[in-house]
């Protein structure tokens, strides 16, 4: 099994939304360590070089090339659980610049309002 962490980004057989197939898409492991132990899953979060399309909880990665990304990219606010066995190889990590920019926005989306 390919040996992966959190703020890496990994490539993966990643499910349409639609479920009907998939295809080798770029993502990044949100999920952590302990997370990991306890499961054979991987909370991801997409990543798409449609840069022009950008939502409520999305990150342009200022840092995409040294991530080792092809193309100028941004992180989605989508986040999905694969199973770890989709990790086909790491591609990179996010710098920590882009990791604290992606944290901030995560919790724009996923901060729980009482």
């Amino acid at each position: 099994m390919t040996s992966f962490k959190q703020w890496d980004i990994v490539l993966v057989e990643y499910p349409f939304s639609e479920r009907t197939g998939t295809k080798k898409r770029p993502v990044l492991v949100v999920s952590n360590e302990p997370y990991h132990r306890g499961r054979q899953e991987v909370i991801i979060a997409g990543i798409t070089s449609n840069i022009s399309r950008k939502l409520v909880g999305d990150t342009v990665l200022e840092n995409w090339r040294e991530a080792r990304l092809k193309y100028p990219s941004l992180v989605t606010g989508i986040l999905q659980t694969v199973k770890n066995t989709m990790i086909v190889r790491v591609l990179g990590a996010v710098s920590h610049k882009d990791m604290q920019e992606i944290m901030c926005n995560f919790e724009g989306i996923i901060k729980i309002q009482k």
